[in-house]
Protein backbone atom coordinates (compact mmCIF):
# COMPACT_ATOMS: atom_id res chain seq x y z
CA UNK A 1 0.00 0.00 0.00
CA UNK A 2 1.51 3.45 -0.95
CA UNK A 3 1.91 5.94 1.51
CA UNK A 4 -0.61 8.29 1.18
CA UNK A 5 1.71 11.26 2.34
CA UNK A 6 3.69 10.20 -0.60
CA UNK A 7 2.38 12.00 -3.99
CA UNK A 8 4.75 9.78 -6.19
CA UNK A 9 3.97 6.80 -4.91
CA UNK A 10 7.23 6.21 -3.17
CA UNK A 11 8.21 5.67 0.34
CA UNK A 12 11.76 6.49 1.33
CA UNK A 13 11.51 4.64 4.46
CA UNK A 14 11.97 1.63 2.64
CA UNK A 15 15.47 2.88 1.55
CA UNK A 16 16.26 3.40 5.31
CA UNK A 17 19.12 0.14 5.34
CA UNK A 18 20.62 1.56 2.62
CA UNK A 19 20.79 4.75 4.32
CA UNK A 20 22.06 3.68 7.25
CA UNK A 21 24.92 1.68 5.41
CA UNK A 22 25.92 4.74 3.49
CA UNK A 23 26.00 6.66 6.92
CA UNK A 24 27.96 3.94 8.80
CA UNK A 25 30.41 4.01 5.83
CA UNK A 26 31.23 7.98 6.27
CA UNK A 27 30.53 8.24 9.35
CA UNK A 28 34.34 9.77 11.01
CA UNK A 29 35.52 7.13 13.55
CA UNK A 30 36.46 10.18 15.67
CA UNK A 31 32.39 10.83 15.97
CA UNK A 32 31.50 7.62 16.43
CA UNK A 33 30.63 8.14 19.98
CA UNK A 34 29.06 11.29 19.65
CA UNK A 35 26.92 10.80 16.42
CA UNK A 36 24.92 7.82 15.85
CA UNK A 37 24.34 6.74 12.42
CA UNK A 38 20.66 5.25 12.66
CA UNK A 39 20.10 9.05 14.61
CA UNK A 40 21.52 10.68 11.39
CA UNK A 41 19.30 8.98 8.99
CA UNK A 42 16.49 8.80 11.28
CA UNK A 43 16.90 12.71 10.42
CA UNK A 44 17.54 12.11 7.15
CA UNK A 45 13.88 10.70 6.55
CA UNK A 46 12.14 13.22 8.65
CA UNK A 47 13.52 15.80 6.01
CA UNK A 48 12.59 14.04 3.20
CA UNK A 49 8.82 13.53 4.59
CA UNK A 50 8.83 16.98 5.16
CA UNK A 51 10.35 18.05 1.61
CA UNK A 52 8.29 15.33 -0.54
CA UNK A 53 6.43 17.47 -2.38
CA UNK A 54 9.92 18.92 -3.62
CA UNK A 55 11.16 15.97 -5.43
CA UNK A 56 10.69 15.76 -8.80
CA UNK A 57 12.03 12.44 -10.36
CA UNK A 58 10.17 9.59 -11.20
CA UNK A 59 12.15 6.35 -10.66
CA UNK A 60 14.19 4.23 -6.89
CA UNK A 61 17.35 5.77 -8.47
CA UNK A 62 16.54 9.37 -8.36
CA UNK A 63 14.91 9.08 -5.23
CA UNK A 64 17.86 6.93 -3.50
CA UNK A 65 19.77 10.24 -5.02
CA UNK A 66 17.66 12.69 -3.74
CA UNK A 67 18.02 10.88 -0.08
CA UNK A 68 21.72 10.53 -0.24
CA UNK A 69 21.72 14.39 -0.57
CA UNK A 70 19.53 15.36 2.25
CA UNK A 71 21.85 12.18 3.67
CA UNK A 72 24.97 14.11 2.79
CA UNK A 73 23.38 17.51 3.93
CA UNK A 74 22.46 15.89 7.57
CA UNK A 75 25.63 14.78 8.11
CA UNK A 76 27.61 17.89 7.26
CA UNK A 77 25.20 19.33 10.17
CA UNK A 78 26.45 16.62 12.49
CA UNK A 79 30.16 17.22 11.21
CA UNK A 80 29.64 20.76 12.53
CA UNK A 81 27.86 20.31 15.43
CA UNK A 82 30.17 17.99 16.90
CA UNK A 83 33.66 18.50 15.14
CA UNK A 84 33.84 22.03 14.14
CA UNK A 85 38.22 21.84 13.92
CA UNK A 86 37.47 18.52 11.45
CA UNK A 87 38.21 19.35 7.77
CA UNK A 88 36.60 17.55 5.58
CA UNK A 89 38.45 17.42 2.14
CA UNK A 90 36.09 15.85 0.19
CA UNK A 91 32.26 17.09 -0.18
CA UNK A 92 30.08 14.15 1.68
CA UNK A 93 28.12 14.18 -1.29
CA UNK A 94 31.37 12.75 -3.26
CA UNK A 95 31.87 10.30 -0.62
CA UNK A 96 28.31 9.11 -0.27
CA UNK A 97 28.27 8.71 -4.41
CA UNK A 98 31.75 6.88 -4.44
CA UNK A 99 30.71 4.46 -1.46
CA UNK A 100 27.19 4.36 -3.37
CA UNK A 101 29.27 3.26 -6.50
CA UNK A 102 31.30 0.56 -4.47
CA UNK A 103 28.09 -1.06 -3.75
CA UNK A 104 26.61 -0.64 -7.21
CA UNK A 105 29.79 -2.47 -8.72
CA UNK A 106 29.17 -5.54 -6.94
CA UNK A 107 26.47 -5.62 -9.02
CA UNK A 108 27.13 -3.82 -12.23
CA UNK A 109 26.72 -4.81 -15.68
CA UNK A 110 27.80 -3.70 -18.78
CA UNK A 111 25.32 -0.96 -20.15
CA UNK A 112 22.13 -2.04 -18.49
CA UNK A 113 19.30 -1.47 -19.97
CA UNK A 114 16.69 0.11 -18.01
CA UNK A 115 15.18 -3.15 -16.67
CA UNK A 116 18.80 -4.15 -15.66
CA UNK A 117 18.95 -1.38 -13.75
CA UNK A 118 15.64 -1.83 -11.83
CA UNK A 119 16.58 -4.82 -11.26
CA UNK A 120 20.33 -3.85 -9.67
CA UNK A 121 18.69 -0.81 -7.83
CA UNK A 122 16.54 -3.47 -6.17
CA UNK A 123 19.48 -5.19 -5.53
CA UNK A 124 21.43 -2.82 -4.05
CA UNK A 125 18.50 -2.32 -1.53
CA UNK A 126 18.05 -6.06 -0.59
CA UNK A 127 22.06 -5.87 -0.49
CA UNK A 128 21.49 -3.38 2.12
CA UNK A 129 18.93 -4.51 4.09
CA UNK A 130 21.05 -8.10 4.48
CA UNK A 131 23.95 -6.17 5.43
CA UNK A 132 21.48 -4.77 8.55
CA UNK A 133 20.99 -8.27 9.34
CA UNK A 134 24.19 -9.10 10.00
CA UNK A 135 25.53 -9.83 13.51
CA UNK A 136 27.56 -6.64 13.97
CA UNK A 137 30.92 -7.54 13.85
CA UNK A 138 30.17 -9.70 10.94
CA UNK A 139 28.50 -6.50 9.12
CA UNK A 140 31.54 -4.20 10.12
CA UNK A 141 33.97 -6.86 8.93
CA UNK A 142 32.71 -7.19 5.41
CA UNK A 143 31.82 -3.02 5.11
CA UNK A 144 35.58 -2.21 6.28
CA UNK A 145 36.57 -5.18 3.84
CA UNK A 146 34.45 -4.80 0.45
CA UNK A 147 32.63 -1.68 0.60
CA UNK A 148 35.61 0.84 2.43
CA UNK A 149 38.29 -1.51 0.54
CA UNK A 150 40.32 -1.55 3.74
CA UNK A 151 42.96 -4.43 3.56
CA UNK A 152 42.36 -7.47 5.68
CA UNK A 153 45.46 -5.88 8.36
CA UNK A 154 43.99 -2.71 8.37
CA UNK A 155 40.21 -4.39 9.21
CA UNK A 156 42.07 -6.45 11.56
CA UNK A 157 43.85 -2.91 13.17
CA UNK A 158 40.50 -1.35 13.37
CA UNK A 159 38.47 -3.95 14.87
CA UNK A 160 41.09 -5.21 17.18
CA UNK A 161 40.80 -9.01 15.80
CA UNK A 162 43.92 -11.12 14.25
CA UNK A 163 43.61 -11.41 10.81
CA UNK A 164 42.78 -14.84 11.20
CA UNK A 165 40.01 -13.76 13.33
CA UNK A 166 39.10 -11.55 10.72
CA UNK A 167 38.85 -13.60 8.05
CA UNK A 168 36.60 -15.89 9.88
CA UNK A 169 33.96 -12.92 10.42
CA UNK A 170 34.33 -12.70 6.78
CA UNK A 171 33.54 -15.93 5.74
CA UNK A 172 30.78 -16.89 7.91
CA UNK A 173 29.64 -12.69 6.76
CA UNK A 174 29.77 -13.53 3.49
CA UNK A 175 27.95 -16.91 4.08
CA UNK A 176 25.44 -15.52 6.18
CA UNK A 177 24.94 -12.68 3.27
CA UNK A 178 24.53 -14.80 0.54
CA UNK A 179 21.44 -17.04 2.15
CA UNK A 180 19.91 -13.85 3.15
CA UNK A 181 20.08 -12.58 -0.70
CA UNK A 182 18.93 -15.96 -1.69
CA UNK A 183 16.05 -15.87 0.47
CA UNK A 184 14.49 -12.61 -0.18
Amino acid sequence: MADPTDPNGRAPERFRDYLQLLARLQLDPKLQGKVDPSDVVQQTLIKAHQRLDQFRGHSDAELAGWLRRILANTMADAYRKFQRALAVERSLVDILDQSSARLEEWLAQQDPSPGDQAARNEQLLRLAQSLARLPDDQRVAVELRYLKGYSLAEAAQVLDRTEAGVAGLLRRGLARLRELMLAE
